[in-house]
């Protein structure tokens, strides 16, 4: 029962267990045979208009962070939050995301929420 970001250009290992990838846009350069996820929540992702707003400016990450955490609180995102807590209950689930800021990437904001939700 654990939940763990990864980039999409690091390698998939046998420990990620079920990979998702969580990005709106498919990782420029990679294959799927080479990304190997188990799934693609293209809906999980921010909304186009949040995701051009943040443009992973340093400095709109607190209010980034805050306006997709609501968008993830209201449908359809809520549903997927909800299948991913689920899949994290019977194994590892691995967050998969593009950009190069992992620790200030939407992957990250849905592996808090999930984790808060597991927690009950």
């Amino acid at each position: 029962m654990s939940v763990a970001i990864k980039r999409a250009y690091e390698p998939a290992a046998e420990e990620d267990g079920y990979r998702v990838l969580v990005d709106g846009l498919w990782p420029r350069g990679l294959s799927k045979q080479r990304l190997r996820v188990d799934e693609w929540m293209a809906d999980i992702a921010p909304s186009p208009e949040l995701r051009q707003w943040y443009g992973h400016q340093e400095d709109r990450w607190p209010e980034f962070r805050r306006r997709y955490r609501q968008e993830l609180g209201r449908p359809p995102r809520k549903a997927l939050v909800d299948a991913l807590v689920k899949r994290a209950l019977s194994g590892r689930l691995t967050l998969v995301f593009g950009t190069r800021q992992g620790e200030r990437s939407n992957a990250a904001v849905l592996a808090e929420v999930i984790r808060q939700k597991l927690k009950g």
